[in-house]
């Protein structure tokens, strides 16, 4: 038909390579919105699907470029930003309680709308899960704070961190380096862990108050006071034996990367010291939103490297993910914007 969209995505396959395709959709209906990818972020959890042969990236940002009929708010031109979720049945208690990321019929990069990515040239989304950009953000620094910035800002914002809080961000990665900035605009005490020293003047310079070398520090009560707020940003989950003394009473820890197997922690300590494991996963929309309003009224933005969003460019953007080499966000682009 005449008004069919048409577009490239890139995908993955069983071996793991990852190519061109083509999705269709039919003419704009109800809320939809045709944008056109100026930038995508390269996540660590891109690398779980790039055999499952799903077209790639969750962390984008577009131009519209044509609406449905009953688009409200947004006109073509305008910028816009995606995550993790692309819709929910609006009708259910998490819904109605703007916690819709824990909906039951969530729609969520991975498992629903596989033939569309932020790895493309394009895509169909609806406006109710589109956010607009403000307009002192970049499209590519805006892009990794679509799941990266929106899962840290969520652990502290969507759980009321106090601006008293001394918080432990645990890594200084793709995540963590987002996490300490955002902390410390919130006005926290900053207490940054990582396993050398490597990274201690670009974490200071972030906003951290402390930093501690775990290596070297073996025994940290001796060198910190007790933190609320422990944001684990890491791959593989700490030493609790080293990290519970540092634990205050009541303080809350915060699992936020991607991993398989069981989550383990002392029994006892949870216990006597009324410590409190609280999953997380990327921010509902109105949380989203102030993420971004926030980002941009104190100017936080990610440490990143550009990639051509091609074939080739999106191949080395996450060999060198997976091989710890990115500093600290990879964002991909077209090749005019590089």
């Amino acid at each position: 038909m005449s008004d069919e969209i048409s577009f490239t995505v890139f995908k993955g396959d069983k071996s793991g390579s990852i190519g061109p395709s083509t999705t269709k959709k039919p003419a704009l209906k109800r809320d939809q919105v045709h944008l056109r990818v100026t930038a995508s972020g390269v996540c660590g959890t891109d690398l779980h699907y790039t055999s499952a042969g799903i077209a790639l990236g969750h962390e984008g940002v577009g131009v519209v470029e044509s609406v449905g009929p009953d688009v409200r708010s947004l006109k073509p031109g305008d910028r816009v930003g995606w995550g993790y979720e692309h819709d929910s049945c609006g009708q259910c208690q998490q819904c109605l309680s703007g916690n819709e990321t824990f909906c039951p019929e969530r729609a969520m990069y991975g498992y629903a709308d596989t033939d569309q990515g932020s790895f493309a040239s394009h895509a169909v989304w609806r406006e109710a899960f589109l956010f607009k950009l403000p307009d002192n953000l970049r499209d590519e620094d805006a892009a990794p704070l679509m799941c990266g910035g929106a899962t840290v800002f969520n652990a502290l914002h969507g759980y009321e961190v106090q601006p008293t809080d001394r918080v432990g961000v645990m890594g200084v990665g793709g995540l963590g380096h987002l996490a300490i900035q955002f902390a410390a605009k919130m006005g926290c005490e900053v207490v940054v862990f990582s396993g050398s020293d490597g990274k201690r003047d670009e974490a200071m310079k972030l906003g951290a108050s402390e930093f501690h070398a775990m290596k070297k520090e073996k025994n940290l009560k001796d060198t910190t006071k007790p933190i609320n707020r422990l944001l684990v940003t890491t791959s593989a989950q700490p030493d609790w034996e080293q990290l519970l003394p540092v634990l205050a009473p009541g303080a809350f820890v915060f699992p936020l990367s991607v991993a398989e197997g069981d989550f383990k922690f002392p029994y006892m300590p949870l216990l006597l010291s009324g410590i409190t494991v609280q999953g997380s996963v990327v921010a509902p929309r109105h949380v989203h939103q102030r993420m971004l309003t926030f980002a941009a009224r104190h100017g936080i933005k990610p440490i990143i490297e550009k990639f051509e969003l091609s074939e080739k460019g999106i191949k080395e953007a996450l060999d060198r993910l997976e091989k710890g080499d990115v500093r600290y966000r990879g964002v991909l682009v077209p090749k005019a914007s590089l």
